[in-house]
């Protein structure tokens, strides 16, 4: 049986930390699980307005999610909570009432930032958003992009390895 996950960046920025962990952590899925790499940066921003004929952008990433086994958000910090792309994929992959996609798909959340706090804020946030969604997630300690990606000062590519601790 083959596991299907779909990963959700919550940056826009090609090269950004959450991108790079993200892509590191699907490298080094165990065998029997596939991760997608699912994009937002086109994903029009929810409209309760637009549900009549939802934008095909907002159908793809719900096909997507739909598919998927489980959802991995891997997301940095901003204002001590989640971008507002990431809030707004995950706003529309809610909608409209009652056809939530993610509906009892186990969460997990990865948490990036150069700072000690460990983007606690935004890992916190989801959690609060996945008891709503029903998306049972466990509790594990966010990662810190200090470790992650800059382990000894040494990587320079998408492809260093993940710290676990």
């Amino acid at each position: 049986m083959v596991i299907s996950v779909a990963v959700v960046v919550g940056s826009l920025r090609r090269e950004s930390f959450s991108r790079k962990v993200a892509k590191a952590a699907m490298a080094r899925s165990p065998s029997g699980m596939t991760c997608e790499l699912v994009e937002i940066s086109d994903i029009p921003m929810f409209n309760e307005d637009l549900e009549v004929r939802p934008p095909a952008e907002w159908e793809t990433f719900r096909s997507v999610i739909r598919r998927s086994d489980g959802v991995l958000f891997v997301t940095p910090e901003y204002n001590r909570s989640v971008p507002g792309c990431l809030k707004n994929a995950i706003d529309v992959g809610s909608r409209p009432e009652g056809e939530n996609v993610s509906d009892g798909k186990p969460a997990g959340v990865i948490s990036v930032t150069p700072y000690k706090l460990g983007a606690f804020g935004a890992n916190h946030a989801l959690r609060q958003t996945f008891v709503f969604l029903n998306m049972p997630c466990s509790s594990q300690r966010p990662i810190s992009a200090v470790r992650a990606i800059y382990s000894t000062r040494k990587a320079r590519s998408p492809t260093t390895r993940l710290v676990r601790f």
